[in-house]
C-alpha cells in the first residue's frame, strides 16, 4: 500500500446525496460522487489489514485491499481489472450494494469509519466506461448451447460467465425489457436505467441472445440446449389476509415500483390503472430495503403524507451486541428515502383494513410485544390490546417474498439466485449466477468425457 497510516489523518468522506428539496422533484440517482483526487485519498485508507475481511464477507470474494492500492497510486485500469476479476456488474453493486464489506471493515471496528469501499467500487467502473476499457470481446465458441431462463442479477452473471467460457447463451425474459429486479424492482433514483441499458449492449455485442416477452414454464423448458440456468427469483410477494384485504387502494409494493419505473420508460396507464401517491396518505406496511423505496417513490409522486410501520421492534442505533463484528450488523438503518421524510413506528401489528365506498381508507393496527424465545425457537409476539386506526388511502404491502416452489427440473437445469435461496441481496444473487455457470461447466464437462 502505497500509505499504510493514511487511515490516522484522512477521514472517511462520503459522496453524499443531492439535496432532498432538489432530488424530490425527479428520479434521477440520488447519490453524488468525488472528484478523482479525493477518491484516490478515500483508496488510501485502506491500512491493507493481515486478514482482509472485506474480502471475507462479500459474497462475490472481491479484493478491495487490491483495487484500493491500485486506486490510491492512480492505476485506474489496474484497478478495474482487478475488481472485474470477481464482479460482473461493479456498476450494480457500486450503486445499490448495502456494502456487507465496509461493515466488516476494520476500520469499521476501531474508528467506526470503515473505507468507502463501496464508493470506490463505483468510481473504478464508471472511469472504466468512461476511459473506453470496457469494449465487447468476441470468444470462442466450444459448440454447446445453454438457456438461462431470467434475466435479473443472477441470469445476467449466469449468461456472462457462459459466454466468456464459449457457450452459445440465450437469455428468456418474460418482460418486455432484460434486468429483472434491476429493471422493475429498484427505484431509477436509486439504480438509472441507462446504467442496465448501458451493460446489456455490451453483453448483447459480445453474442448473448436476449429473447423477451417470453413465458417459460420451468416444466416444459425450450428444447435444443445442452443445460438450463433457472433464474427466475421470487415473483410472489408475502400477503396480508386480513379483514378488508379486497378494497381498492391496497397494493403489493412492486406493482408500484415496477409501474413507476415503466412510466418513466415511457409505458402509459388507463387512469384506473395507474397507482399513485399524488395527494394522498400513504401506509407502508414492512420496514425494509422494499419498503423504503416505496417511501423514496411516493414522495416524488406527491404524497400528503407518508408513515411506515414494522411489525418487528425498532433495531439498536449504531450498535448491536447481538451482531457483532465482523458480523452484518442488525441495527436501525436510515436510508435517503427516509431523510425525505416519513413516520416510522414499530411494534405494530395490521389487525383489519378500513373502506369507505369500496375503498381503504385506513388500516387498524395493534402494539406488540415481543418476549424472548426459547432455545432454537422464533420470539413470541404478544398483542397488548393497545389498538388504533392509521389513515391511509394508499396501502402498499411490502413485508418480503416467498421463496418459490420449483417443479421437478431435469438433470441438466442448475437453480441459481433467489430462485434457489429465497429474497436475497443483488450481490449474492450475482454470486449464485457465477457459481452456476461454474456448475454447468463441470456437468458439461463430466458429460463430454463419458465413454
Amino acid at each position: 500500500m502505497g500509505d499504510l497510516k493514511a487511515f490516522l489523518s484522512i477521514p472517511r468522506q462520503e459522496a453524499g446525496y443531492r439535496p432532498i428539496h432538489e432530488r424530490i422533484n425527479d428520479y434521477s440517482e440520488v447519490e453524488q460522487t468525488l472528484n478523482s483526487g479525493e477518491r484516490k485519498l478515500q483508496a488510501s485508507r485502506c491500512m491493507d489489514c493481515g486478514v482482509p475481511f472485506c474480502h471475507w464477507a462479500c459474497p462475490l470474494g472481491n479484493r478491495p485491499p487490491e483495487f484500493q492500492d491500485a486506486l490510491w497510486k492512480g492505476e485506474w485500469r489496474k484497478a478495474y481489472d482487478i475488481l472485474s476479476l470477481t464482479n460482473d456488474f461493479p456498476e450494480f453493486t457500486g450503486r445499490i450494494c448495502p456494502a456487507l464489506c465496509e461493515k466488516a471493515c476494520v476500520l469499521k471496528l476501531t474508528f467506526d469509519s470503515p473505507v468507502t469501499i463501496r464508493e470506490n467500487e463505483a468510481a473504478i467502473i464508471e472511469a472504466a466506461f468512461r476511459e473506453g476499457y470496457i469494449t465487447p470481446k468476441k470468444y470462442e465458441r466450444n459448440g454447446k448451447r445453454v438457456a438461462v431462463i431470467g434475466s435479473g442479477p443472477a441470469g445476467l452473471a449466469a449468461a456472462n460467465q457462459l459466454n466468456r467460457r464459449g457457450y452459445d447463451v440465450t437469455i428468456f425474459e418474460r418482460e418486455e425489457q432484460a434486468g429483472g429486479l434491476l429493471r422493475y424492482g429498484i427505484p431509477n433514483f436509486k439504480l438509472g436505467k441507462n446504467i442496465i441499458d448501458r451493460r446489456l449492449h455490451i453483453m448483447q455485442e459480445e453474442g448473448i441472445h436476449f429473447v423477451l416477452n417470453s413465458e417459460i414454464e420451468l416444466e416444459h423448458l425450450p428444447d435444443g440446449f445442452d443445460a438450463y440456468a433457472i433464474c427466475t427469483g421470487t415473483p410472489q410477494a408475502r400477503d396480508l389476509s386480513i379483514p378488508g384485504r379486497i378494497l381498492k387502494g391496497i397494493h403489493f409494493a412492486m406493482e408500484m415500483l415496477s409501474q413507476q419505473n415503466r412510466v418513466l420508460a415511457g409505458h402509459s396507464f388507463k387512469e384506473e390503472e395507474r397507482i399513485t401517491a399524488k395527494g394522498k396518505n400513504v401506509l407502508v406496511i414492512g420496514g425494509g430495503d422494499t419498503g423504503s423505496d416505496c417511501i423514496g417513490t411516493a414522495h416524488r409522486q406527491g404524497a400528503a403524507s407518508i408513515t411506515q410501520i414494522e411489525i418487528m421492534p425498532k433495531p439498536p442505533v449504531g450498535c448491536n451486541p447481538a451482531t457483532p463484528w465482523p458480523q452484518w450488523p442488525l441495527v436501525l438503518k436510515t436510508s435517503s428515502s427516509h431523510e425525505e421524510g416519513c413516520i416510522r413506528r414499530w411494534s405494530l401489528n395490521s389487525n383489519r383494513f378500513i373502506g369507505e365506498k369500496g375503498r381503504v381508507t385506513g388500516v387498524e393496527v395493534e402494539e406488540v410485544e415481543w418476549l424472548p424465545a426459547n432455545e432454537n425457537e422464533r420470539p413470541i409476539m404478544k398483542p397488548t390490546g393497545r389498538k388504533e386506526v392509521i389513515k391511509a388511502d394508499l396501502v402498499l404491502l411490502a413485508m418480503g417474498f416467498l421463496r418459490p416452489q420449483l417443479p421437478q427440473l431435469p438433470s441438466n437445469a442448475v437453480v441459481a439466485g433467489d430462485a434457489a435461496t429465497g429474497p436475497s441481496l443483488v450481490v449474492k444473487c450475482i454470486a449464485a449466477g457465477r457459481q452456476a455457470a461454474e456448475s454447468i461447466e463441470k456437468m458439461l464437462a463430466k458429460q463430454s468425457v463419458r465413454p
